[in-house]
């Protein structure tokens, strides 16, 4: 059974495809090991600390990301793999352990950056002035 899930932060999107296998997890066609920097790795890795080792050894998990940075990529990635294997063993005792330990993990964060606004350097922040 081969299962497809997405995540998303900010501008990166995440596409996840789990499948029966030997715990291989690999992102953007590299193993997950590689992945730089390691607390990136150790986000990517999260789903996996909340479920028994089995379960981890049983499916392969390809991983697609595009667009944001290092860790949207990141947070990205850990909803679709969240994700998959919630669809992969469709079991909601699991589903409920995610949603204790992170909502997160199978709800995208709809937060984006705010626009940069004209008369200051920032959304928000403004040019100082002066009148001495």
């Amino acid at each position: 059974m081969v299962t497809n899930t997405s995540g998303k932060k900010k501008t990166a999107i995440a596409r996840a495809t789990v499948r029966e296998g030997t715990g291989k997890v690999r992102i953007n066609g590299r193993p997950v090991e590689l992945y730089d920097p390691e607390s990136a790795q150790l986000k990517i890795l999260e789903p996996f600390r909340v479920i028994d080792d089995p379960l981890r050894e049983e499916v392969d998990i390809d991983i697609t990301v595009e667009g944001g940075g290092v860790m949207g990529q990141a947070d990205a990635a850990r909803t679709a793999i969240a994700r998959g294997i919630v669809q992969h063993t469709n079991d909601a005792e699991l589903r409920d352990a995610y949603m204790e330990f992170d909502r997160s993990l199978l709800v995208n964060d709809v937060r984006q950056r705010e626009a940069k606004k004209w008369g200051g350097p920032g959304a928000r922040a403004r040019y100082q002035k002066s009148y001495r």
